[in-house]
């Protein structure tokens, strides 16, 4: 299951058509050097999926892991191919457990972004406790979440009672991202109460329908999603299709500032994904790779 670049044009050309109904304010607010600074640890977490399971089980991955000294990998799972890299442990520095999830190549214009079928359907109830009834997400993503996800909760509520932790960050860059925005909902109704549930992406595709954006703003207000330059991967799939993004945007401008944008797809803010990338067509693939804050870029070219 290929992320062609045919497909994306097809899935994006007019992705900034047919309004849904989602929240949206206007007027974004510019980060400090020290707010932008300190997503450079996630962005780490997020470039150390792409490495091979061999190299995470040591915390050897070069780069990414000699930025995070201290972090105690306990899973690795996946092949890369048929069910997507993955790992969890626990970082000491924030008394927290970690799941990352790797994501789409773009260098090669293919990848396991399982958005062939761009179908919204409905979460399974045994995975997802409580949702309404009218959330729906991508089918695609769904069923990639589903190979991996009581496996990583099983290890997730392991990992808690051994550290008394409290804390959840879940990671992820592209398909790695959508997969991670799924989790933080998966976890926060699978954990007990009181959990922190925190959530960073990059380059996150978007994953459900108002509904979902909306039950998702309600239960993960520690969540943000980082988008860089052109990318052209936060615009798809379309909004014309019925897909929105929940809150948390943060666009990484072309000289290297970055702004909050407020709402969920924000269309109206000139420094925002939903107008920088109208169209697939004004998109750029490189700047899916990165650099995200920090100068890291993301992706198996980067896992060094």
């Amino acid at each position: 299951m290929f992320f062609s670049l045919g497909f994306i044009l097809t899935l994006g050309a007019y992705a900034a058509a047919a309004p849904s109904r989602f929240v949206s304010r206007t007027g974004v607010t510019t980060l400090s050097s020290t707010d932008i600074s300190a997503f450079a640890p996630f962005t780490q977490f997020a470039r150390a999926a792409y490495c091979p399971s061999s190299k995470i089980q040591g915390w050897q991955c070069g780069q990414a892991c000699d930025a995070l000294p201290g972090f105690q990998p306990t899973l690795t799972g996946g092949d890369g191919s048929g069910t997507q890299l993955f790992f969890v442990g626990f970082w000491p520095t924030e008394s927290a457990v970690v799941v990352a999830h790797q994501g789409t190549n773009p260098t090669k214009l293919k990848a396991d972004l399982t958005d062939l079928n761009v179908d919204k359907g409905k979460l399974d109830n045994t995975l997802f406790p409580g949702v309404p009834s009218g959330v729906e997400v991508h089918g695609g993503f769904s069923d990639e979440h589903k190979k991996t996800a009581t496996q990583i909760l099983t290890e997730v509520k392991k990992l808690m009672a051994q550290h008394s932790a409290t804390k959840v960050i879940l990671v992820g860059h592209s398909l790695g991202g959508a997969l991670a925005e799924i989790e933080c909902m998966f976890m926060k109704l699978n954990l007990p109460a009181g959990t922190s549930i925190k959530g960073v992406t990059y380059g996150t595709p978007r994953v459900g329908n108002a509904a979902w954006a909306n039950f998702f703003d309600s239960q993960v207000p520690d969540f943000t999603r980082v988008n860089n330059k052109h990318d052209l991967v936060p615009i798809v799939p379309g909004r014309f299709l019925g897909f929105v993004h929940p809150s948390g945007e943060v666009h990484v401008n072309e000289d290297g500032t970055a702004v909050q944008c407020p709402g969920q797809d924000d269309s109206k803010d000139s420094q925002c994904s939903d107008s920088t990338v109208p169209t697939i067509l004004s998109g750029k693939v490189a700047d899916h790779l990165g650099p995200y804050p920090g100068g890291i870029s993301i992706g198996s070219a980067a896992c060094i």
